[in-house]
């Protein structure tokens, strides 16, 4: 999986983000990038809190386990997971 790399005792996911979309959902894949749907618009921030905790959510874990590497205004985000692959794998999103 091109979108998630282990990275010793984490992985980074790179995303595609759709903001403003009409639920939270992983919607798949995007070229090498897991593709997701945000309810949240992209102002102020709003997109990159809601995405974070999305995923801190998916993955049941703290809200701290997760951080926004690059990708700020950006809709290809690189985030940081503090998780096992597998894991990762497994809660966010099982497709091929």
């Amino acid at each position: 999986m091109t979108w998630l790399q282990a990275r010793g005792d984490a992985v980074t996911l790179t995303l595609h983000i759709q903001p403003a979309a009409r639920k939270t959902e992983v919607a798949g894949l995007h070229g090498d990038a897991l593709k997701i749907r945000l309810a949240a618009p992209p102002v102020d921030g709003k997109a990159n809190a809601a995405l974070l905790e999305f995923i801190a959510d998916r993955l049941d874990l703290p809200r701290a386990a997760v951080s926004l590497k690059s990708g700020q205004t950006s809709r290809r985000k690189v985030v940081e997971v503090a998780v096992n692959e597998a894991v990762v794998r497994d809660r966010l999103w099982s497709g091929s």
